[in-house]
């Protein structure tokens, strides 16, 4: 059996406060804290002292029970072996820096009891953008160069971004005193919240720049040169750095993401980099064998059809295709009408060609 633990001025027993068992690991303890403090916590219960003796209790329960030293103590002299430091037995206001994981920011732990203060930083890292481009097929396969138009957030020249005017900058907000936060009694608790003067910044600008207004920032119009890269295909989406909004308050800018959207060929299709196509010929031509000429992106090429050729026949033609990113050549081979047949060769660097022999009546 377990041992009994010892209570002091009536204390209930910290392990009952949690409702958690005497051998419960640290999360199950943090788990069953952060229940009961969402539920009991002053803000959700505004003038109810039930509510808040409650969650003073449990906070005092956690902050015993989440500190293995003071765990083991009272684990073994009850309220007794955790009460010599003065105050409410085992309370140690230092246990709440650490209830970031806890809860976040949902009730400005960060200075409960005389915590550090969290002000925030004036400068932030600008959004990124998206603009959509669309591409001829034959601009996709051998690469191009195109001006995209960008209408971003840019930062202001005159004030580099600190949105004061020339000369000043931003000044202590007196509503916080430069922490970020205002602090407000509420029974037991002294709750820190974001000052709403500052925004959490710590800091006011008491003359603005005349350019920006105070921004930091003006909305631009801009042309950006983009060069695609050959072989890029349908959806794909290139990253030029540092082009997006411009950060706040002189914060870095955030990055242009232009993504690509290829037309389809009349003629030819394209699997990966590898062009397909149907060229008809004539049924003497497919049992006799001929030599044709055969259309492709960069001109004709000759293409010797060898006798006895079946209609569907999926044909190679070597040193004409579509060029891959990297710079190699693709296959070029049939569309649709030769969807079914058997690809000839593995290769992805030259092109095949279907030719479908025409039928006779």
């Amino acid at each position: 059996m377990g041992k009994a633990i010892l209570t002091s001025n009536g204390k209930r027993d910290y392990y009952e406060v949690l409702g958690v068992a005497r051998g419960a690991s640290d999360q199950e303890i943090k788990s069953a804290y952060r229940k009961l403090a969402l539920q009991f916590h002053p803000d959700r219960n505004p003038n109810n002292p039930d509510a808040e003796e409650k969650f003073k209790e449990a906070s005092e329960a956690y902050a015993v029970l989440a500190d293995g030293e003071k765990r083991a103590l009272y684990d073994r002299f009850g309220h007794a072996g955790v009460g010599s430091a003065g105050g409410a037995a085992g309370f140690d206001a230092t246990i709440f820096q650490d209830f970031g994981d806890i809860f976040g920011d949902f009730f400005g732990f960060g200075d409960i009891f005389g915590g550090g203060s969290r002000r925030r930083s004036r400068t932030q890292r600008g959004a990124d953008l998206r603009e959509d481009v669309s591409l001829e097929f034959e601009e996709a396969v051998f690469g191009t160069e195109t001006k995209v138009t960008v209408r971003r957030h840019e930062t202001c020249e005159d004030c580099r971004g600190s949105g004061a005017a020339a000369g000043k900058a931003p000044v202590t907000c007196r509503s916080c005193a430069g922490r970020g936060q205002v602090r407000y009694q509420q029974g037991f608790f002294s709750i820190a919240r974001t000052c709403p003067t500052c925004q959490g910044t710590g800091s006011v600008i008491t003359d603005p720049c005349p350019k920006c207004k105070g921004e930091g920032r003006l909305l631009c119009q801009r042309t950006v040169d983009a060069k695609i890269p050959a072989g890029v295909e349908d959806g794909t989406r290139i990253r030029f750095t540092g082009l997006g909004e411009g950060g706040l308050h002189g914060g870095p800018p955030g990055d242009l993401y232009v993504v690509l959207h290829v037309k389809e060929h009349p003629f030819f299709e394209r699997e990966g980099n590898n062009l397909h196509c149907v060229i008809p010929v004539s049924f003497t031509q497919a049992a006799l064998g001929a030599e044709i000429r055969v259309p492709t992106l960069e001109g004709e090429y000759a293409l010797k059809v060898p006798e006895g050729t079946q209609s569907g026949t999926t044909l190679r033609l070597r040193g004409a295709s579509a060029r891959a990113a990297a710079g190699t050549r693709g296959d070029h081979a049939g569309g649709k009408q030769a969807a079914a047949a058997h690809a000839v060769g593995q290769s992805e660097r030259y092109l095949r060609l279907a030719v479908a022999a025409e039928r006779i009546a």
